[in-house]
């Protein structure tokens, strides 16, 4: 029998990335966030006989500045640290989930999986014709020619239309650079098929060079670090008693939480998941 203090089998940290990239704060947090993800990754990379992390990306996407964060700090630790990082994609690494995915120095996703969608979104409201139906009247006062930009109480202006377009494009820009630094000449295919903000199932994924292979997380873990290898999974500690009744969470918290569940569902609904 093998004595736990004499153990000397490597580890492999397991790091798990679900849900919608956003900053959250609160009680409730959910999905994926830099201030969330912080103390995990470091838990992960901190570990005695640390041959590798796996992290087990299911994301449709979210804010690129979260995405980059998070990112970037599994980057410079795996850097430090000098140990391998895999990419498992389950459902999606979509977005900022492929953001987040590139951060590996190997991507795996399984035939099903969705991978891509190298682009950026915005979307709102138009509430001005609503807001004359019910006779509201807008009074909005400002200081500066475009603290209003893009009012959803007012008809699109031409100009908002235009900085908008700008903005969208120089945040594409920075994914698009992020993508070609980490995956280089693997890609396979040109950038006006790539970058589009089109997503592919897991196999074409591979052929463009968006993915490395074809596989399950077990199986590579055994292939790569060995059968010996203990996976260690470093996950979230959860409250012992559920939020409903900790002192201090009242109507509001709950209708944020209730508000994160439509937005996730509509996230994941633009990948027909």
């Amino acid at each position: 029998m093998k004595l736990p203090f004499l153990d000397a089998s490597p580890r492999v940290a397991l790091l798990r990335l679900s849900g919608v990239i956003a900053a959250r704060g609160g009680l409730t947090p959910s999905g994926i966030s830099a201030a969330g993800m912080a103390p995990l990754i470091d838990r992960a990379f901190a570990l005695k006989r640390l041959a590798g992390v796996v992290l087990a990306i299911n994301s449709p996407g979210g804010s690129p500045v979260q995405s980059s964060l998070v990112a970037q700090r599994i980057r410079r630790l795996a850097d430090e640290k000098k140990v391998p990082v895999i990419a498992c994609v389950e459902d999606a690494a979509a977005s900022g989930g492929y953001w987040l995915a590139c951060a590996a120095d190997e991507i795996v996703a399984d035939p099903a999986s969705i991978l891509g969608s190298i682009g950026v979104i915005s979307a709102g409201f138009g509430l001005e014709e609503a807001a004359a139906k019910l006779g509201v009247q807008r009074r909005l006062h400002t200081a500066g020619t475009e603290k209003s930009f893009l009012d959803p109480f007012r008809p699109e202006r031409p100009e908002d239309l235009a900085r908008l377009e700008e903005l969208l494009g120089d945040l594409h820009g920075v994914f698009k650079a992020w993508v070609r630094d980490r995956r280089g000449t693997k890609l396979k295919a040109g950038e006006e098929e790539l970058f589009t903000g089109r997503f592919w199932i897991g196999q074409r994924a591979v052929e463009l060079g968006l993915a490395d292979r074809i596989g399950e997380l077990g199986a590579v873990v055994k292939e790569r670090f060995g059968k010996e290898a203990k996976l260690v999974r470093v996950e979230q500690r959860r409250p012992r008693f559920p939020l409903r009744f900790l002192p201090g969470i009242d109507s509001a918290a709950l209708a944020e939480g209730a508000l994160a569940a439509v937005e996730e569902r509509a996230a994941w609904a633009r990948l027909g998941l």
